[in-house]
């Protein structure tokens, strides 16, 4: 473990599992007081903040829906109320509906935009003035292959992670005075839970034309989060492809 996050506090939505426990974890391992939020999975949720505790740095739980604005605003007044400041904002929480555009469903469309992109808003604006007046603050959100490359069968998911790509733009340019950086991060296919679930023989499809040859680990993602996070503060408005060469 190291100490170059000590004394600061990260909030990682979407932290249950997958990439956003693996960010959790990160950045406590690297000495930030962090706070898991999760929406359902309370169980999955208290197996990651064990594992913070158990590493003697601060956590906790922060129930909330993030594409609800109240319910993000109460998940972000809750970490300032138990430490008083944010420093790390990583919007992590994201859904996937996929469908063809022919067999869409308009709540499908509307449900991974709210968690996606409004959730990410939701939690920022949230953020944004206690991070102006500590003149200090690194938003990271989490976007996606998606955002970046067409998808057949992902229309949602490409549009809501393109949006956080363009969101994050706009943050850069307008909070880089005031000391914050605002980063996007896009991961290709993930080894996570969702992904595991896929049929064999499509994963094998898909490696194949990764020219790394295989799929990205939730950590590499996490390592990318807590180097912005400790070496980022000239690096702002940049999405960073996390996908072993499939999107250049």
């Amino acid at each position: 473990m190291g100490d170059g996050l000590k004394g600061q506090v990260a909030l990682v939505t979407g932290a249950s599992r997958g990439i956003g426990r693996a960010i959790a974890l990160e950045l406590a391992c690297r000495g930030a007081a962090v706070a898991v939020n999760y929406r359902a999975r309370q169980t999955e949720a208290e197996a990651v903040a064990r594992r913070i505790l158990d590493m003697g740095r601060p956590c906790i739980l922060v129930q909330g829906d993030v594409a609800v604005s109240a319910e993000a605003r109460r998940v972000v007044g809750r970490v300032l109320d138990e430490w008083g400041r944010l420093d790390i904002l990583v919007n992590n929480a994201g859904i996937t509906r996929d469908r063809s555009l022919r067999k869409l469903a308009g709540e499908e469309w509307v449900d991974v935009i709210n968690v996606n992109l409004n959730g990410t808003f939701y939690c920022t604006s949230a953020a944004i003035d206690r991070m102006i007046g500590q003149k200090h603050g690194h938003i990271i959100n989490i976007s996606s292959l998606d955002g970046q490359m067409a998808a057949s069968g992902h229309a949602n998911h490409s549009v809501g992670k393109g949006g956080v790509v363009a969101f994050t733009k706009t943050l850069a340019l307008e909070l880089a005075k005031y000391g914050i950086t605002a980063n996007a991060l896009a991961p290709g296919y993930t080894a996570t839970e969702m992904f595991d679930a896929l049929p064999e023989n499509l994963k094998d499809q898909i490696k194949a034309r990764i020219p790394a040859g295989r799929f990205c680990k939730p950590e590499e993602v996490a390592c990318a989060v807590a180097f912005l996070a400790t070496e980022g503060d000239y690096i702002t408005g940049q999405q960073i492809g996390i996908n072993g060469g499939l999107c250049m």
